[in-house]
C-alpha cells in the first residue's frame, strides 16, 4: 500500500460517498488549548466512515464474486456501510450481527437491503456464522477491518482530511479493529507534514495499546464499554501498519467519553456516537496532560459515526 494506493482508491469510491466536511468549534479549542478540525463522518452515507472500505473492497471484488454476493460481521456501522455499498452496486449482501448491537443499526442494514443474521455476542461466534453462510452461499467474506482493501478505502476520509488541512501536526482516531487508524496512518505517511497520528481507545477494551506495549496483537479481557464500535481486536494485516506509523494510543474512561460525546452535542450541535467521543475524549485527557505539546498546533479528529440509539442515551 503506497500513496498511489490511496489515490486510486479515493478515485473509484468518489462517486459513492460523500466528501464530509470539515468543522470546528472556538469553544472546544478553548477548552483543549489547541486548534481542533473535525472530520465529520457522521454526515457520511450511513452514518460512518465505513462505506470508504466497504465500498472499495465490493467494487475490486471479480464479477464472478459479485454474482455470489458478499458476508461480514459488525456490531453495527459496518454492517450498515456493506449493507448499503452493496445495494448501490447491485449486490447481496448477508450480514452477522450480534444480539448486543444497537437496534438502530440493525434496523439500518434491513433498511438498506442487507440480510440480518443474529448471533452471540461474541468474535467466536460472529466469525463461525459468518464462514457458515460464505460455504452455503458461495459469498466473499469481508472483514470489518483486517482487509487491506477496506484499509485503503477507511484512509481516505484521512486523505480528504489533509487536503483541507494541510498542516495538521495531529491526527486522532477511535481504535476498534484497527482499520481506521491504520489507514489514517497511511495517509498521514504519505500526504501529512510531520503529523502524527494518536489513537484514541477505552480502557474497557484497551487491546490496541497492551498490543503496542507488547509489540504483539493482544485480546480483550473486557469489553464493557459504551463504545460499541470498538469491541473489536487488531489483525495481522493490520496491526503492523499501527505499530510502524501510529504514535501512540491514549486510553479514556467511560466518564469521559459520555462527558465529551455530550460536549460535542452541545457545543458543536452535532450528532456523534459513543466510538466517536472516543477520541475527542482522548485529545482533552492528553491536552490536560500535556499541554506543550498542543500549543500552537493543528490538530485533526476524525469523527467516525453518528449512529446512535436515541432511546438509550448516556445523558
Amino acid at each position: 500500500m503506497n500513496k498511489e494506493t490511496l489515490l486510486d482508491c479515493h478515485a473509484r469510491i468518489t462517486p459513492y460517498i460523500h466528501d464530509t466536511p470539515v468543522l470546528t468549534s472556538g469553544s472546544i479549542n478553548k477548552i483543549a488549548d489547541t486548534s481542533v478540525f473535525f472530520k465529520c463522518e457522521n454526515f457520511q452515507r450511513a452514518g460512518a466512515y465505513k462505506i470508504r472500505g466497504a465500498t472499495n473492497a465490493i467494487l475490486l471484488l471479480s464479477d464472478e464474486q459479485r454474482k455470489n454476493g458478499v458476508v461480514t460481521h459488525s456490531s453495527g456501522n459496518f454492517a450498515q456501510a456493506v449493507a448499503l455499498a452493496a445495494k448501490s452496486l447491485g449486490i447481496t449482501a448477508h450480514i452477522v450481527m450480534p444480539s448486543s448491537a444497537p437496534e438502530i443499526k440493525k434496523i439500518g442494514v434491513m433498511e438498506y437491503g442487507g440480510t440480518m443474521y443474529e448471533c452471540e455476542p461474541t468474535l467466536e461466534a460472529r466469525q463461525a456464522m459468518a464462514d457458515k453462510i460464505g460455504r452455503e452461499t458461495g459469498a466473499t467474506f469481508l472483514h470489518p477491518s483486517n482487509n487491506e482493501n477496506v484499509i485503503v478505502g477507511q484512509g481516505t476520509a484521512a486523505l480528504e482530511l489533509l487536503k483541507d488541512i494541510p498542516d495538521l501536526d495531529f491526527i486522532f482516531c477511535p481504535v476498534g479493529g484497527g482499520g481506521l487508524i491504520a489507514g489514517s496512518s497511511l495517509a498521514a505517511t504519505y500526504f501529512g507534514k510531520n503529523c502524527a497520528v494518536i489513537g484514541g481507545e477505552p480502557f474497557e477494551a484497551d487491546d490496541a495499546y497492551r498490543s503496542l506495549l507488547s509489540g504483539k496483537i493482544e485480546g480483550n479481557d473486557t469489553v464493557n464499554t459504551i463504545a460499541d464500535g470498538l469491541k473489536t481486536t487488531l489483525g495481522d494485516k493490520n496491526f503492523p501498519i499501527i505499530k510502524e506509523h501510529v504514535s501512540k494510543i491514549i486510553r479514556v474512561t467511560e466518564n469521559e467519553i459520555v462527558a465529551a460525546m455530550r460536549l460535542v452535542w452541545e457545543r458543536m450541535k452535532i450528532i456523534i456516537e459513543p466510538s466517536s467521543a472516543v477520541t475527542v475524549a482522548a485529545l482533552l485527557r492528553d491536552a490536560k496532560e500535556n499541554p506543550k505539546n498542543y500549543l500552537d498546533k493543528k490538530v485533526g479528529i476524525i469523527i467516525s459515526g453518528g449512529n446512535v440509539d436515541l432511546g438509550n442515551l448516556p445523558f
